[in-house]
This record gives structure tokens, sequence and C-alpha cells, in this order.
């Protein structure tokens, strides 16, 4: 389990000590928020929600599995289920993912969890120069390379969105 020891969450406290070269944003998501938290921090930070990820917990033949997906995307869950060796995923219940990751939905990063898990992201983010995920708070997201996050989390990239 990661712990703050450089006064942050324990997402930026991963890539402080990792020396993971980063940059922290801190905002105040607006009151509608009808789409979620991933495309309200793209609108507030003005930024490309192709370049904004959420983390999703799901069960990929009953084991936790983390998705980071484009902000404007939904997961496809058999592509998340056959990149994960398995052949059937479902979303995690908001409760059981927040007492897994020690974070709160809206906030989890898939960073600094209690316990690392099989990561994998989709593999959109390999054409980017920088990607933003959330930094363990619902006010605060990080930008860094993905191939930082992937070697962080020990992730791999695969398709696994719809493309609708």
């Amino acid at each position: 389990m990661a712990k703050k020891t450089h006064g942050g969450t324990p997402a930026i406290d991963v890539l402080v000590k990792s020396k993971t070269p980063h940059k922290v944003y801190e905002y105040e998501h607006s009151r509608e928020m009808s789409d979620g938290y991933a495309l309200d921090t793209a609108n507030i930070l003005g930024v490309d929600a192709k370049t904004v990820f959420k983390t999703l917990l799901t069960l990929v033949d009953g084991k936790p599995v983390v998705a980071v997906v484009p902000a404007d995307h939904r997961l496809n869950l058999k592509n998340l289920a056959k990149a994960a060796g398995g052949k059937r995923a479902q979303m995690m219940e908001p409760a059981a993912a927040e007492r897994l990751t020690g974070y709160v939905t809206g906030g989890i990063s898939p960073l600094g969890q209690h316990k690392r898990l099989p990561t994998v992201i989709d593999a959109g983010a390999q054409e980017l120069p920088a990607m933003l995920v959330s930094g363990g708070k619902r006010s605060i997201s990080v930008s860094l390379a993905p191939a930082d996050l992937a070697a962080l989390t020990r992730a791999t990239f695969a398709a696994i969105i719809d493309h609708a």
C-alpha cells in the first residue's frame, strides 16, 4: 500500500518517489457534471477529452482488473475480458471499488492503490505524448506519458473501448 509521504495523495507520491515526470492539476468540478468527472475535468481544464482518461474497476471472471479508458468513450467489457485473459467482465460495484483502491469514486487513480491490480490501458493512449488520469482525489488530475503510467502500474495496452 502506498503511503502519503510527500504531502499529496498516494498517486502523486508514487510519481514523486519514482521521479516520473508529471504535472499536477488542481481544480473544482462544476456543479452539473451530467457527463461524469472525467469529461468535466476535460471541460474545466480546456483539454481534448481524448487525453483525459477515467479509471474503471471491473471484475474479469470474478477477479479485479483496472481499465483505463478515454473520458469520451465507453469500456467494451468483452474486449477487456479478452485482454485480461478471461471470458467475462462486469463493472465492480462502486463501494467495492472504493474499499479495494482506497480512493473515492470519481477520484480513483490507477496509481497508488492499496493493492497492485492487473491494469489494462486503452491502446489509443500510446499515440498521445501525455495523458491525464486522476491524481487520487476528485479535484486532482496528473498528466504523464502513457508509457510511464504503464510502467508504474505494470499495465498492458489493448483496444478496450467501444468505437461507436
